[in-house]
Parts: C-alpha cells; sequence; structure tokens
C-alpha cells in the first residue's frame, strides 16, 4: 500500500451538511453498557476516547424506536423525550474531541425476544428467527403506525440532543429489512407481496424520519446480500436504493451484508478471522459503481487503516467503517496520522471479548484491550502514580506480558523470565494452527510494547522459589500457565495433546491417514480449530464431547460458519458421548446417558483436548515463604481459561500489585 493511500483517508468529506475531518468512522456496534435503555457514563468514556483516538465519524449502536424493539433493559432506545439528557451527553463528549456522532434508529423486529421485557417480538410475517426462538407477532395496520411514528419521535430526539445526522437501519434482518425480503415476508396485504409492497414501510419510515429531521442529513444502512435461499440479493438491493434515493435525498448508504437469522447468514456479519481480510468488499463497491455521486460507507472485517484505505483508493467506497479495530485501539486514528502506525494495537477478529461477550448479555470489552468499558477509570488509575517497586514476572506468555507491561505502565521496575527460548505460552502454539494466524498478532503487540517499554526480558531461563529469594524482588507475578491433562486410552489408539497434535499432525503439511478422534471437554476453539486443519488434511475427523453442544463456549456469530466449514469437510460430531480404548485403532464412543456403545475402526491417534491442569507449583512454593516477597498468581496458573481472562488478570495484577483497596482499585474493578 502506498503512503498516499493512507493520507486520503485523513482527507475531509462531506455528508449532506456535515463536513468530517477524516473519512474513518466507527460503525454502530452494540455495548450492552445501557440502563433502562438510556446511555449511561459508560457510554460518554467509551465514545469519547475514539473521539480523542483521530476518528471522523461515529456512528451510534441501535437505538430502539419502541419498547417492543428492546428485548433488554441493557440495549439503547428512545421511548420518550426522558431520554434526550442523556444522548446529548454522549453526543456532548464526542464533539468535544472534534468528531461527528450520527445516531443509528432501528426497530430490531423478530429476534428482539423479550425474555427481560416479557414483550412480543413483532415482524413482518411469524417466522422466527432460529429454531427454538420464539414466533413473533405478525404486525397489524396498527403496529406498522405505531412503529412509523416512534422512528419519528426517534428522529427527533436525536435531532434535540444535538446529534449530527442519522442512519435508518434497514438491514442485518432488522424490522424493516424482514418487510422488505421474500424470505422473511409472507404478508398478503399492502405490505406484502410485490416489492412495491414490501418497500412501502422502509418509504413511510423515511418519510417520517425526513419530516422531523430538518436540517440533518439522513442515510440508510442496507444488507446487501442475506445469504439465504430467496433472500435479498445485491441485484435486488441496488433496485431498492435505486427507488428510495429517487423519492428522498438520502445523504449517504452504509453497505453491509447478512440477515439476522440462525444460519451462515449470521456468521458473516461479524465475520472472524476464518474469512480472511475483508471479505465483502465489493459489496461496497457494486454501489459505488451504481451510485457515482452517493457517498457509500463500507465495512466488516476492515481489519486496519492501511487495509481500510484500499478501499478509498480502489474508489470502492468513500468512507471506511472499523468497528473490531476501534474496541481493540480507540487512537488508531491518531497514531497513523503521527507516524505511529507501527504502535496500533491489532483487532485479532476472533469475536471472543466482543460479540462473544454481548451474547451472553455481558459488557463489550476486548480481549487485547482489558479497559474497553471502564476507560475513565483506569485512565484515573494510571495517574495514581504508587511508589516504585521492583517485580518478577516469571512466564512470557499473555497474562505475564500483560502484568509486565501494567507494572512498567505504573511506573514499577520491571523483569520478565521466561523458561522458553520464545514469548507467547499457550498462544503462540494456537496461532500455529492454520486458519488462526492472527492470534500471532497478540504476541507481536505485546513483545513490541515490552521492547519499547525497556522492560528486562530474560528467555530460556527457568527459576524455582529459592532462585526468586536471592533477587532483590518485592513482588513476583506468577504466570507459569497450564500443562497438558492428556488421558490415556488403555489399548486403544495413541493419544496425542495439543501441542503434539499441532507438531506431528498439522505442521508437518502433508496428508493424515485414517481417522483422528479429538476429545473437547471445553467446547472452545483449541478443540474445533484443530479438527478443522485435520480434515482439510484428509482426516476423517470425530468431534466428541460428553456436552449437549457442540462447541458450546464459541460464540454463535462465529460457530455458524464454523459448523458450515466442518459440514463441507465431513468431520462429525458426537456430542453426549465418551471415549473408551478397545485395541490399537478402535475405540469406542460411549453414550453419557444410556451407557451404549458404538465401535470405530481405524482411528490413527486420539487428540484429547480437554481441560488444562494449572501450573501453580511455585506460586505455592513461594507463597509458603513468609519472608519471601509479595506473591500474585495470573492467567492459567491461576485457572485454566483463555487468553481474554489471561490479558485482563495480568493487567490488574501489574497495575495495582494486589492493592485492590485503593480507590482507583475499587473504582477499576466495579467498572468492569
Amino acid at each position: 500500500m502506498a503512503i498516499d493511500d493512507l493520507h486520503r483517508l485523513f482527507a475531509p468529506v462531506q455528508l449532506g451538511q456535515v463536513a468530517l475531518r477524516n473519512r474513518v468512522f466507527v460503525p454502530g456496534h452494540t455495548t450492552n453498557f445501557g440502563r433502562a435503555n438510556q446511555p449511561t457514563d459508560r457510554h460518554v468514556a467509551y465514545h469519547a476516547e475514539r473521539a480523542r483516538g483521530g476518528v471522523g465519524l461515529i456512528i451510534t449502536e441501535a437505538v430502539r424506536v419502541h419498547p417492543t424493539s428492546a428485548g433488554r433493559h441493557i440495549s439503547l432506545g428512545s421511548f420518550d423525550d426522558a431520554s434526550i439528557p442523556a444522548y446529548a451527553a454522549v453526543a456532548t463528549a464526542v464533539h468535544e474531541h472534534g468528531a461527528a456522532i450520527f445516531a443509528q434508529i432501528m426497530h430490531a423486529g423478530r429476534q428482539a425476544n423479550g425474555d427481560a421485557t416479557r414483550t412480543a417480538a413483532w415482524s413482518a410475517s411469524p417466522l422466527p428467527w432460529a429454531a427454538g426462538a420464539h414466533v413473533p407477532h405478525a404486525m397489524g395496520h396498527d403496529d406498522i403506525a405505531v412503529v412509523v411514528e416512534a422512528f419519528a419521535a426517534a428522529a427527533r430526539r436525536m435531532r434535540a440532543a444535538g446529534y449530527d445526522g442519522l442512519e435508518v437501519h434497514a438491514g442485518h434482518g432488522h424490522l424493516l429489512q424482514q418487510f422488505l425480503s421474500p424470505s422473511t415476508n409472507l404478508r398478503d396485504d399492502r405490505y406484502g407481496g410485490s416489492p412495491a409492497n414490501r418497500l412501502r414501510l422502509t418509504r413511510e419510515v423515511l418519510a417520517a424520519v425526513f419530516a422531523t429531521a430538518g436540517d440533518l442529513p439522513v442515510g440508510l444502512r442496507v444488507s446487501a446480500d442475506e445469504f439465504l435461499p430467496g433472500g435479498l440479493d445485491p441485484r435486488a438491493v441496488l433496485e431498492i436504493v435505486a427507488q428510495l434515493r429517487a423519492e428522498f435525498p438520502l445523504a449517504f448508504v452504509h453497505v453491509s451484508h447478512s440477515a439476522y437469522h440462525g444460519s451462515y447468514s449470521l456468521a458473516t456479519q461479524m465475520a472472524d478471522m476464518s474469512f480472511g481480510h475483508a471479505p465483502f468488499r465489493h459489496h461496497a463497491a457494486l454501489f459505488k459503481r451504481e451510485f457515482a455521486d452517493l457517498p457509500v460507507l463500507a465495512v466488516c472485517r476492515l481489519d486496519s487503516l492501511p487495509e481500510a484505505a484500499e478501499l478509498v483508493a480502489a474508489g470502492d467506497a468513500d468512507l471506511v467503517g472499523l468497528a473490531r479495530p476501534h474496541i481493540a485501539d480507540p487512537h488508531l486514528v491518531r497514531k497513523a496520522m503521527t507516524g505511529r502506525q507501527h504502535e496500533v494495537r491489532s483487532c485479532l477478529a476472533c469475536n471472543q471479548g466482543c460479540i462473544g461477550r454481548l451474547e451472553t448479555g455481558l459488557p463489550i470489552s476486548c480481549v487485547v484491550n482489558p479497559e474497553v468499558g471502564a476507560e475513565r477509570e483506569w485512565a484515573a488509575a494510571w495517574s495514581d502514580r504508587p511508589a516504585v517497586r521492583r517485580v518478577l514476572v516469571i512466564g512470557g506468555g499473555p497474562a505475564g506480558l500483560s502484568a509486565a507491561l501494567g507494572a512498567n505502565r505504573a511506573g514499577h521496575r520491571v523483569t520478565l523470565v521466561e523458561a522458553a527460548d520464545r514469548l507467547g505460552g499457550q498462544v503462540e502454539l494456537a496461532a500455529r494452527v492454520p486458519g488462526r494466524e492472527r492470534l500471532g498478532l497478540l504476541t507481536d503487540d505485546l513483545v513490541r510494547d515490552a521492547t519499547a517499554a525497556g522492560i528486562e526480558v530474560r528467555l530460556g531461563e527457568r527459576v524455582d522459589a529459592a532462585t526468586v529469594m536471592t533477587g532483590d524482588f518485592q513482588d513476583v507475578i506468577v504466570a507459569t500457565g497450564a500443562r497438558p491433562a492428556r488421558r490415556e486410552l488403555p489399548g486403544g489408539p495413541p493419544v496425542l495433546d495439543l501441542a503434539d497434535a499441532v507438531a506431528d499432525l498439522i505442521e508437518p503439511a502433508g496428508p493424515v491417514t485414517g481417522t483422528v478422534v479429538v476429545l473437547d471437554d471445553d467446547g472452545t476453539w483449541a478443540a474445533a480449530s484443530v479438527a478443522e486443519q485435520l480434515a482439510r488434511l484428509g482426516a476423517r475427523v470425530h468431534l466428541v464431547s460428553p456436552t449437549a453442544s457442540v462447541c458450546a463456549r464459541i460464540t454463535t456469530y462465529s460457530k455458524l460458519a464454523l459448523l458450515r466449514r466442518f459440514a463441507e469437510l465431513g468431520v462429525r460430531a458426537q456430542p453426549m458421548r465418551t471415549v473408551r480404548g478397545v485395541d490399537g485403532s478402535t475405540v469406542e464412543f460411549v453414550d453419557v446417558l444410556s451407557g451404549d456403545a458404538v465401535r470405530v475402526d481405524g482411528v490413527s491417534a486420539v487428540v484429547d483436548a480437554g481441560s488444562a491442569i494449572a501450573d501453580d507449583e511455585l506460586y505455592r512454593a513461594l507463597e509458603a515463604r513468609p519472608d519471601g516477597p509479595r506473591t500474585h498468581l495470573v492467567g492459567d496458573a491461576n485457572a485454566p481459561r483463555t487468553a481474554f481472562e489471561a490479558i485482563y488478570e495480568g493487567r490488574l495484577a501489574g497495575a495495582f500489585l494486589g492493592q485492590y483497596d485503593t480507590e482507583p482499585a475499587r473504582r477499576v474493578l466495579l467498572a468492569h
């Protein structure tokens, strides 16, 4: 990429009457920071930090226009004028740092299942979004009139709150798209049947919004492709936009894709690292070619500014949206503009701390940025400088590196010791599995930052309690990780742990013969990624789990794509099964309820991806020494989990060194 391409991102651009300082925007994404469906101080701090980081435009997460779209109290909505001050606080904070802010207004439709609010979801037709989901209420004409008025009222409130523009969400399988799409609109009245009738609700909503918006620019977010049989495709959506543009002065079109549907389509909406960079950029290009004079906003898996700049340089888009990269590093624009692109913290596209948390009803966070959602509290903590202490960190995986960086930032003198000849721990192993390479960016960034901070790093050095006691360290952070708990199958085929499987089966890129059984107790990517790659290398793979769900701890947004790949590769899922060895190449899958067994022959290997065992012996030994330094335990050595927990624990341990009763520490802990 040419430097000039990156500089083009920093050129001003106009959306309606609003001048933006550059062509980079933060697209709407749910945070779960809401309270009583209104913005909170967390929203204020979160968006202010990204505005301070240099972005030109922030588009809010979906502001639901009616209580039937709320679903949960932690989502955002604007149901009456009492919400205006809370939204105004967010807008004011963003404006203080020179960015513009648009409000995205929407009704979620059938997926707004009211488990929390006990409301019925509304939709065009009584079709649930996924198997097992609630059947929505098919809206009557009075309901439709209520929603149209609700859009207008929300637009009026956002204008009163000082927002610079509006984005009407007609994509992602939400209510307007449910009316637009022949796959979800089975009506036979004036709102269904023909394309013109299916378009009617969106036209009525836009007419009401434009009548209320005044001089605010109003744009439209669409899904260029639903990826559903009988659904909307790019040609149909281009025609929809052409008709709407002929009737309304749209300020922009924001081109996304997917439908909120329990299939592969939903996985594309938050495309993870398995998709590769910018897999749907061609959609924006289609709209830019069709509507040359209409600003086109592009989004989804634009992993970095240099990669996003390619779309603007090629004329495929006018603005580029980076949501997850701005979660990972809110200052990525400012860093690039000041020649510090090399300092940007990389988004892994892992979907773990962001959408994975949202799916369980928790606030958004990030594997690589544990300060998300507590920006204000962490800033106060870093400004509180404790007395300098001498800190030893033992272990150079994510937890240890995060702890060393946290302690260094707090002002302490830090030494990190790692027994291996390289840093990274289990993440370094995981990144060696094809398809999971982006995990290596986590280690690369942590090592880069540790080097830049001048932290003393000693590799290939194993320490014990006696060695620690001979040093002059006042605090020791033990981040020694975990070791595999490989189970044997007496009389059965050989059993490999994950490290052995990567080294012996995956890294020597060649055919894998026979059947391979992968034991998965935890339902994480550790087993899933190995199973997928073994299948790509030619093995007949069985993924065996004692639980009722396959890959239970992988977010639905990633799992739906993973399961499609499993199906294409012939991976056989065996839920609610355990494995019993029979002879050298035969095993039995045993039903955990009935005890019935099915014999499988020709098994060349079994990969045990079960739970690991915390390697905490050094911590126990140090803790038993009353005359020793203060000792802290983090990451897998504390309890085997994931990099998400490891980096957070490391950051806390390094920043506060166990002194969690201080006011700055209490505020940070409560904020999360």
